[in-house]
């Protein structure tokens, strides 16, 4: 059979597409949308299996690499669609598209089916608003081996394809929870991990405190940090010393710091 070719950008398949932009229609549908071909491989990599492939062959920077993730994505049962490219102009979410656009199940999984390893590393965002700052902080889990990444009172869902593009597509190589913050403060102290909080109202330093065992690093909202109730409930608090004008850093590297300080100490420990 012949793969479905669109050209229209009025095209109905077109329009449900674009609702995924939407975080209600996410949720409604249990999908999201990944685009590009770096984002589209390592999500692949990591075990996802899209559900269709959307791809421009006018658009891809690299016909016979493009072609390959195609081939990849049928392979996986995924429903492979070539668009015109207006076509794709129409559902395209970011600037100079590569021709990959792929409708996956959305990145994210249930507290109760996470499975820690033994002084297993998280980092746990309250409130974090900019789906930028959530895919920075994945890239940093990514790389630091970080065995959780939970959100507490979310504002913005994994599924976000902002949060995926910013994430280059760790979304789905880390895992990844949310959970209200009395959920996730319950579910951390029932596996025995120990919160620490970054703040700028205490006198410890970040390589001063004990980052080894089993700890969830936390960091809150752009604009106001940790809630008071988080900073109560943390056994510790931490704080990166500044010396400029800035009073706070951005939340993504303050994450950053903190948790390449935890990997720091792993390793000479």
């Amino acid at each position: 059979m012949s793969d479905l070719v669109i050209t229209s950008p009025a095209n109905q398949r077109l329009k449900d597409l674009v609702t995924l932009r939407r975080r209600r229609a996410r949720e409604a549908t249990g999908t999201t949308l990944v685009e590009g071909l770096e984002e589209t491989t390592l999500a692949l990599d990591a075990g996802v299996r899209p559900l269709a492939l959307f791809h421009c062959p006018e658009l891809m920077l690299d016909p016979q690499v493009g072609a390959a993730l195609v081939e990849r994505a049928r392979d996986l049962g995924a429903e492979i669609v070539e668009l015109g490219r207006t076509a794709f102009d129409k559902v395209a979410y970011r600037e100079g598209p590569d021709g990959i656009l792929a409708k996956v199940p959305a990145p994210g999984r249930r507290l109760e089916d996470v499975e820690l390893p033994d002084g297993a590393l998280v980092l746990l965002c309250e409130g974090v608003e900019k789906p930028g700052n959530l895919g920075a902080m994945l890239r940093t889990a990514d790389a630091a081996g970080v065995a959780l990444v939970l959100s507490a009172d979310p504002v913005t869902d994994w599924g976000n394809p902002n949060v995926i593009r910013s994430s280059k597509g760790t979304v789905f190589s880390v895992p990844v929870a949310a959970a209200s913050a009395d959920e996730a403060w319950a579910w951390l102290a029932e596996h025995g991990v120990e919160v620490v909080a970054t703040t700028p109202d205490t006198d410890v330093e970040h390589t001063d405190a004990d980052l080894t065992g089993a700890v969830a690093v936390a960091v809150g909202s752009e604009k106001y940090g940790l809630t008071d109730a988080a900073l109560a409930r943390a056994q510790h608090r931490v704080r990166i010393p500044m010396v400029g004008q800035a009073n706070s850093l951005n939340v993504a590297t303050s994450a950053a710091i903190v948790v390449y300080e935890a990997v720091r100490q792993r390793r000479t420990s």
